[in-house]
């Protein structure tokens, strides 16, 4: 097997981020002439693999097993090492997920096989792929090369790559066994996995209202708790605020905090740092209000305004119906 792209559930529906992955696996196969499979665990409702069948990929793997219908680090671990085992992938794509970053690891350590986790893109170099990471607080990147032909495990950044690239297709369906018991599953959660923290989860979010060292004040920020409100969209925040302890971790946008894709971004008073940046990139409209007309964030905003967020953020919420 060439790549295997692990699609993560999410309330019901495969995560975004695996429809990135797969989007990833898709243009990584055409530029090496490699084949590529999808794989399920649990979905004993068919849910997941019912959406997948629509995926331009070659087949897709049903691993379907009762202990799989709900997350747990064991059973995941477990099951995916034996298929990682049997199908001798040489490489695993997914995204850099919550769920992702907590039983990886434990693959990765069960079968000596390396993680390349968080990757946002993908070089070639005399014919051999490398994986490129940030490092030093994003400031600096590193191409990573894997030193065996296989199997590599490869976690991509929220929106390195867009899910709405991804190519359809009708990819073949197979069922795999998987030997788990209760036994191997020593611990569960009592409720869903959540994706952040507090049931915060912005790389879901459509809309986002994120604010900055503009809004002057830990008091002002019901301003802008109103203009999100009335949009229905979430808040977010750059690491200032967060480091000051006026917005709780989870609602940080940037490379020590969430990466998001929505279909519209708010930058409110936001110079445009590149390490908030990196968590927005993969906006797909970005509107960017500042009181400096140098301020970088309008060099990657779709709609620029110069002025003061204070002042036009009441008028905002006021206009809109």
């Amino acid at each position: 097997m060439d790549i295997l792209v692990f699609l993560e559930e999410q309330q019901g529906k495969i995560h975004r981020m695996s429809r990135e992955a797969v989007v990833a696996a898709q243009q990584f196969a055409q530029d090496h002439g490699l084949k590529v499979s999808a794989l399920i665990l649990g979905d004993s409702d068919n849910v997941l693999s019912a959406e997948a069948a629509d995926f331009g990929v070659d087949e897709c793997i049903i691993a379907a097993h009762p202990l799989l219908d709900t997350y747990s680090a064991d059973g995941f671990t477990t099951a995916f090492a034996q298929i990682i085992q049997t199908e001798n992938p040489r490489y695993i794509f997914m995204g850099h997920s919550y769920m992702v970053r907590d039983f990886i690891p434990r693959v990765s350590a069960r079968l000596h096989c390396p993680f390349i986790g968080d990757v946002i893109g993908v070089t070639d170099q005399d014919g051999s792929p490398a994986f490129i990471k940030q490092v030093f607080n994003a400031k600096m990147v590193t191409d990573v090369h894997p030193v065996e032909n296989g199997p590599v495990l490869v976690s991509f950044q929220a929106a390195t790559y867009p899910a709405e690239k991804l190519v359809s297709g009708s990819p073949a369906r197979r069922e795999v066994p998987i030997n788990l018991a209760e036994s191997d599953v020593r611990a569960t959660s009592e409720e869903p996995f959540q994706e952040a923290s507090g049931g915060v989860d912005l790389t879901a979010a459509d809309l986002i209202i994120s604010i900055g060292r503009g809004i002057g004040k830990q008091e002002n920020i019901p301003v802008a708790e109103a203009l999100a409100k009335k949009l229905n969209a979430e808040l977010a925040s750059s690491r200032p605020l967060v480091d000051a302890g006026w917005m709780p971790p989870q609602r940080q946008v940037g490379s020590s905090g969430q990466s998001v894709s929505p279909k519209l971004y708010f930058a409110l008073g936001i110079s445009g740092a590149i390490q908030h940046v990196i968590g927005m990139k993969g906006s797909k409209n970005v509107v960017a209000i500042n009181k400096d007309p140098d301020a970088p964030i309008f060099e990657i905003a779709d709609y620029g305004i110069v002025g003061d967020i204070l002042e036009l953020m009441p008028l905002l919420t006021e206009a809109i119906p």
